[in-house]
């Protein structure tokens, strides 16, 4: 029988390939009559090549700006696939316990306005522990990337300076710091630059030895990122999935919820011209949204919550 071919655009992840976070090496083994391809670009440009027509399937860490749908030569269906939480770095010498940060404390340091850790406003937030009078050294990611997207987005929300200035994007227009390609550059950077601080997928920093922010949710609480912490946004967001599944989900409510969350998403072409390639790609999304949820898990991603994932699973029984 003759393989069939499909590619698509795999988000940004530095941890381990996207085969492996979808599962794609033990689907590939139960089906190896498909061959998967990975194409290693970030999510604006994966999105960019699926609504052009290019690749078979798409991926990213943001959903795709409604502009971009609106105006595509070939539609796209946006389908949630796991959930990640955008953890905040850092590397403060001699602090003992977990720093704490809010929304509007971090937007002031991505604006360059706050730039010692010894800072007013972020003595307030840690009231319990003195903070040295130590530079901040700003660490972000380059463009295109999706966990730039969830990260402004939260800070988007919480700052109406940083919305005017920087706003909501997969390639913000950072006033100061430095850029790194790789999640593992920037954390390896982090680690060895004290004052210190960058963001990045939480899986993406096992074993980078950096401290972990506790940030603060919308509830006042301040919470740490756990697969628990990311899970319950998800279900406390299902309400606003109202015929899609667009809802941003930073800040969401939720006493224990972690605030810097969002879906990773599949871009999936609505209209194929090759009958084989669409059904192997249906096929692999239904394998996905049941088998395939359990290996991410198991690989410490983190799964959609059954209520959101039977939405989804609807949905993928709908696709042509």
């Amino acid at each position: 029988m003759r393989k069939r071919r499909w590619c698509w655009s795999p988000l940004d992840r530095q941890c381990r390939s996207r085969c492996t976070c979808y599962g794609g090496d033990e689907y590939h083994k139960l089906h190896p009559e498909t061959q998967l391809r990975y194409l290693p670009v970030g999510t604006g440009e994966s999105a960019k090549n699926i609504l052009s027509g290019a690749g078979d399937l798409g991926g990213g860490d943001a959903p795709i700006p409604e502009e971009q749908l609106k105006g595509a030569a070939h539609p796209a269906v946006e389908l949630p696939s796991v959930l990640v939480g955008i953890a905040v770095f850092y590397n403060v010498p001699g602090t003992a316990t977990s720093i704490r940060l809010s929304g509007p404390v971090l937007a002031n340091i991505y604006l360059g306005k706050t730039t010692s850790w010894s800072d007013p406003e972020i003595a307030r937030l840690n009231p319990d522990g003195k903070l040295p009078n130590l530079s901040i050294k700003v660490l972000h990611r380059t463009d295109g990337k999706g966990s730039n997207y969830i990260f402004s987005d939260f800070l988007s929300k919480l700052s109406a300076e940083f919305r005017a200035k920087v706003g909501t994007s997969v390639s913000p227009k950072w006033p100061v710091g430095a850029a790194f390609s790789r999640c593992q550059d920037l954390l390896a950077d982090a680690a060895k630059t004290a004052g210190s601080i960058g963001y990045a997928e939480l899986r993406c920093g096992e074993g980078a030895g950096l401290s972990i922010a506790r940030i603060r949710n919308a509830a006042g609480e301040f919470v740490k990122p756990s697969p628990k912490s990311i899970s319950d946004v998800a279900s406390a967001m299902e309400s606003k999935m109202i015929g899609d599944f667009r809802a941003s989900l930073t800040n969401a409510p939720g006493k224990e919820s972690y605030p810097i969350v969002s879906f990773t998403w599949f871009y999936v072409p609505v209209h194929r011209q090759d009958l084989q390639r669409s059904h192997a790609v249906k096929e692999y999304l239904s394998w996905v949204y049941a088998s395939g949820q359990e290996i991410a898990e198991a690989q410490g991603y983190v799964a959609l919550p059954p209520s959101v994932l039977q939405k989804v699973r609807a949905t993928v029984a709908s696709l042509q």
